[in-house]
């Protein structure tokens, strides 16, 4: 396993569902930590694969032999803001590759999405991406995304 860039934390949260990682992108107060946490809830719920944060607030993104690998920032490991009970602790993954990126109050988010607005690249590694306009419930997004795939349509 080799690094290819020396990577960058950056203002995110991130989620291992299974063995992929969600990551979850968007202004502050847009709702990253309690899509992390829905997330986590749906996992243990048995909705989609079981769920561990990998990181809230802020993670740690590099290139690894050619995919996208988040870890969670050092000091931050195992926290999770809950909103109204503040700074909780939780079992928590070191790593995961990103196979998923969720962009919470897109701009550019609408109802059919172009086929280039369905992915993102980040340090040169492209990544199925959801945008997620203001006021659009998350979870139901993501759950489809994971649990479903691209429909052919003639």
């Amino acid at each position: 396993m080799t690094a290819s860039d020396t990577g960058a934390t950056i203002y995110a949260s991130a989620v291992l569902v299974g063995s992929h990682a969600v990551l979850i992108r968007g202004p502050s107060a847009s709702g990253k930590s309690r899509l992390a946490f829905d997330l986590i809830l749906a996992g243990r719920a048995g909705i989609i694969a079981p769920t561990l944060l990998i990181g809230d607030d802020r993670v740690h993104l590099s290139v690894v032999d050619g995919a996208l690998v988040v870890r969670p920032a050092e000091n931050l490991a195992g926290l999770l803001e809950v909103r109204g009970l503040g700074i909780r602790s939780m079992p928590f993954a070191g790593r995961g590759q990103v196979n998923q990126i969720v962009d919470l109050d897109a701009a550019d988010a609408t109802r059919l999405p172009a086929p280039a607005a369905l992915e993102a690249t980040l340090s040169g590694v492209k990544v199925p991406r959801i945008a997620v306009a203001t006021g659009v419930a998350a979870l139901p997004l993501v759950i489809a995304a994971l649990i479903t795939s691209a429909a052919k349509v003639s």
